[in-house]
């Protein structure tokens, strides 16, 4: 019976589930690929649909990793670490996780430009994924 409605309305499973993230800013990293003209509603909603089950997948072995280490706050070490177990998460993410805060040394360095030089250049015609999520005014 659920198969018939399905196959008389194809958008009833889009119409059942309301997606939590922003689709238009999904719809805008999938046109910075050049080859990408057009986006489909279907496959728009699809790619939506599967950030989101990946979103939590990786927020819950994050919280897991938290747990192992009877902590309480999901941290950046967490989700390098889960992104580490899980390995075609890892084979894509951890270049883009930032390092882990080192130590602090015991005499900080006190000019501010040896601290900018450490961060590693990114790659010509690239962007970090903080750029999508700021609000521009």
């Amino acid at each position: 019976m659920a198969e018939q409605e399905e196959e008389r309305n194809p958008n009833a499973i889009a119409e059942t589930h309301k997606l939590e993230i922003p689709t238009r800013r999904v719809k805008n990293i999938m046109k910075l690929d050049k080859d990408i003209n057009k986006v489909n509603s279907e496959a728009l909603f699809l790619v939506a649909s599967s950030t989101e089950l990946f979103i939590q997948f990786l927020a819950e072995k994050s919280a897991q990793v938290a747990l192992e280490k009877k902590k309480r706050t999901v941290r950046v070490e967490h989700l390098r670490v889960a992104a580490k177990r899980h390995r075609p998460t890892g084979d894509f993410l951890l270049d883009s996780l930032p390092m882990p805060p080192q130590p602090a040394e015991q005499n900080p360095p006190k000019d501010r430009t040896k601290l900018r030089l450490d961060k590693k250049p990114v790659p010509f015609a690239t962007r970090s994924i903080e750029a999508f999520f700021q609000k521009f005014t």
